[in-house]
């Protein structure tokens, strides 16, 4: 792992508030209330919006990151929200989860560096069961030319680590695709997520 990496995320996450707000994305949120709760893994989760809202729906959920700045702000919340989260620290090759362990993956604004975004997704995707779900929402490629002209509506500022509709279908190409979109949304997410930018929405069954 990249040091700076790590540096850029602990930093953020010790600033005072949620750096993305303490409610879940939107997308995740309607897409979630459709399913039944059971088990669900939330990749490079942050500060725990999204894994403490599928807790408190009833959800058994799982969460991990690089950050110990994070999962300390996501403990928090979760004790505040009265619901329990198991939030593990590290990279995904040292975690220990089990192939087909989850019935849902919520991938959201999960930009991983891309030296290595290919190898995660694919482990992510055996860890999935036959018929589990994943909710995807990042930012698109076309988003550059909106966070050069607002960057407040954040976003990484490297093409290689935004997203494209092809590469969701190349990276998930064992899934049925229930939506795959390319979207303009506003965005109101905490401190870092604020303005219109494009995103890619995607909802996939394993096959």
């Amino acid at each position: 792992m990249n040091p700076n990496w790590l540096k850029i995320w602990d930093d953020r996450y010790q600033e005072s508030g949620y750096a993305y707000g303490d409610q879940p994305n939107e997308y995740l949120k309607v897409q979630l209330e459709k399913l039944e709760p059971k088990q669900i893994l939330f990749p490079a989760e942050g500060e725990g919006r999204n894994a403490v809202f599928a807790a408190a729906l009833g959800w058994q959920t799982y969460a991990f990151d690089i950050s110990e700045a994070g999962r300390k702000k996501a403990i928090a919340l979760a004790d505040k929200q009265n619901v329990k989260i198991d939030y593990q620290v590290g990279e995904l090759a040292s975690l220990k989860y089990k192939d087909e362990a989850f019935d849902a993956i919520g991938l959201i604004y999960a930009h991983f560096p891309a030296d290595v975004r290919v190898d995660i997704l694919a482990t992510l995707s055996k860890l999935l069961k036959k018929n589990g779900i994943i909710i995807f929402e990042a930012f698109s490629k076309s988003h550059l030319e909106y966070v050069n002209k607002d960057a407040n509506v954040g976003g990484p500022k490297d093409i290689n680590m935004l997203f494209s509709i092809d590469e969701i279908k190349s990276y998930f190409n064992n899934f049925t695709i229930i939506e795959l979109v390319e979207q303009e949304i506003e965005l109101k997410e905490g401190n870092y997520h604020n303005g219109i930018g494009s995103v890619i929405r995607f909802v996939g069954r394993k096959n």
